[in-house]
């Protein structure tokens, strides 16, 4: 039997007259895309009209998981020049014109190059790991020493060039996935305005959800999860203090896993919290996830958090993924976290029994008492801890840092306040500002607070009570329209239990309200990512509930 032709000698473009139609659609919205209406529209109150725009005709490739895509390179179907090249033209296609997602603020100009490499390691009878060859989007907040900046989405930061790769970076590197490019964020991961617009930045502009185009990404990894849902790279790196890596991941439907506080190593990250922050993957199934989550772990002696992931992470987490692995699970339902939503409501009372079918043994109720009581607590950590951090991480990008202190920053924006704050002000810097060290007990005793609360009298609590193996809630309320003038519209959605925590937390699709997607969240106790993946996949594949966006203008 003759081998299938290479995918390198088949027609890597989209057809002529879906290309057409993507540009002619795109140009309607390009404006509202990049936040750029009009002066005159905007003092008039007017919105842009959303793009006319269908998707093109879709590609079976970009669905495929990182392992078909490895197994289908082994075979010698694929090459990773060539699935490298078919992403590119996906983002020509579609990123800028056609729906104008906007979902990436800068490509890699080395990334064709870096799969080529690939290649010939492959050739050569190398391979990496489940990585190899695979094109792997970054949020624009993580470090990477290569022609690209590293801006956190600030127009401060526009020709800041880091001295060294981030350490998840560098295992990117190693484990041979190729660096396709940046995506664009809420800008400052959206730690700087009381009234921001998730999704928007001064460097990127306005990303936009692919699934219903005038509804919001959420934040603050915008880019990273309109991009993955659009099928702009096989998967995505987001960050998140409290919600940016869940949020955006299960209103673009996608998975997304934030990991236990210290999994993967935070250095070479623009910071806002030493106690919370931490990178995880964005992927279109729980199987892709693992894959990128466990190729990314290992102790760092520059963050000091990773040394207790000794001997409790995995190199692997695709070992745990098992389709009968919700029987005989314990998950409590936080139902006091529910009931923000009817809609919601209804896909969540599905779930549950989904688990039940699966074998989970469902504890209900199994609510969180202390939700809504740390919240003022936190933000006094967060403020703390934003302004060390981030003086400590301008500080060494050394004396070409654009701007080199915070103080600095507030000043530059004040400056360029017409192009880097037409939408909102950076209220949350300001009140950073003021704030001492780490040593003051405001600080000290805020961040107690919020281990009591979040963690010791909330997740912990519950589990002991229960004998939960984990505890599942709504991750989000569908998508809102974006409003650039009054910023974000959030309803409902818990993602601080497991934030303040340090504690892990995995979303997925639990199904769709009106076109839009909605998450079903996993969380447990510390280095439990195996068991969240486990449940997740189970769950997963029980209700195959992950639908593929349509690029719609508007709904309702």
């Amino acid at each position: 039997m003759s081998s299938p032709r290479p995918l390198d000698d088949q027609a890597t473009a989209l057809s002529r007259r879906d290309f057409v139609a993507l540009t002619a659609a795109g140009a309607a919205g390009a404006a509202v895309a990049h936040g750029t209406m009009p002066a005159t529209a905007r003092a008039a109150g007017a919105a842009a009209e959303p793009a006319q725009a269908r998707p093109p005709r879709e590609d079976a490739l970009f669905e495929k998981s990182v392992r078909d895509l490895g197994a289908m390179m082994a075979r010698g179907e694929l090459s990773s020049r060539a699935l490298t090249e078919r992403y590119l033209q996906r983002i020509d296609a579609m990123d800028k014109r056609g729906p104008a997602i906007n979902a990436v603020i800068e490509l890699n100009p080395d990334a064709v190059a870096i799969a080529s490499a690939m290649d010939a390691e492959r050739k050569a009878g190398t391979v990496r790991g489940p990585l190899h060859g695979i094109p792997v989007l970054i949020k624009d907040n993580i470090d990477s020493a290569d022609k690209m900046r590293t801006t956190a989405g600030s127009l401060a930061l526009a020709t800041s060039t880091p001295p060294r790769d981030a350490f998840i970076v560098a295992r990117l590197r190693a484990a041979g996935a190729v660096l396709l490019g940046k995506t664009n964020l809420s800008e400052w991961a959206n730690y700087r305005s009381t009234r921001s617009t998730s999704g928007w930045t001064g460097r990127g502009g306005l990303t936009r959800n692919p699934y219903v185009l005038d509804r919001n990404t959420s934040g603050s990894s915008s880019g990273t999860g309109a991009g993955i849902a659009a099928d702009f790279a096989a998967v995505g790196i987001g960050s998140e203090t409290d919600g940016s890596i869940i949020s955006p991941s299960s209103i673009c439907g996608l998975v997304g896993v934030k990991p236990t506080v210290g999994l993967w190593s935070r250095a070479g990250i623009i910071p806002i919290s030493a106690s919370q922050d931490t990178a995880g993957p964005m992927a279109r199934s729980v199987a892709d996830a693992a894959a990128l989550l466990g190729a990314l772990t290992g102790a760092d002696p520059r963050d000091g958090a990773t040394t207790a992931s000794r001997g409790k992470s995995a190199a692997d987490y695709s070992s745990f993924l098992d389709a009968a692995g919700l029987k005989g699970a314990r998950i409590g339902v936080a139902r006091n976290l529910a009931g923000f939503n009817p809609d919601v409501d209804r896909a969540f009372d599905e779930a549950i029994a989904a688990l039940k079918d699966a074998g989970a043994i469902v504890v209900d109720p199994a609510n969180l008492a202390t939700a809504n009581k740390y919240g003022a607590a936190e933000g006094i950590v967060l403020d703390y801890e934003f302004k060390a951090g981030l003086n400590a991480y301008l500080a060494a990008l050394g004396e070409t840092a654009p701007v080199k202190t915070l103080a600095d920053l507030i000043a530059w924006n004040e400056r360029e306040a017409a192009r880097e704050m037409p939408w909102f002000g950076q209220e949350i810097f300001i009140r950073a500002q003021k704030c001492g060290p780490l040593t003051d007990k405001k600080y000290l005793d805020a961040r107690a607070t919020c281990i009591r609360l979040a963690r010791t009298q909330g997740i912990d609590a519950v589990m002991a009570s229960h004998r939960l193996d984990a505890i599942i809630l709504p991750s989000n309320q569908p998508a809102w329209t974006t409003d650039l003038l009054n910023g974000d519209h959030f309803t409902g959605g818990d993602t601080s239990f497991a934030a303040v925590s340090g504690y892990p937390s995995v979303t997925v699709p639990m199904g769709m309200v009106h076109e839009l997607p909605v998450g079903l969240s996993f969380i447990g106790k510390a280095w439990s990512e195996g068991a969240l993946l486990k449940y997740a996949f189970a769950f997963e594949q029980a209700t195959k509930q992950h639908r593929s966006p349509r690029y719609l203008p508007s709904i309702g």
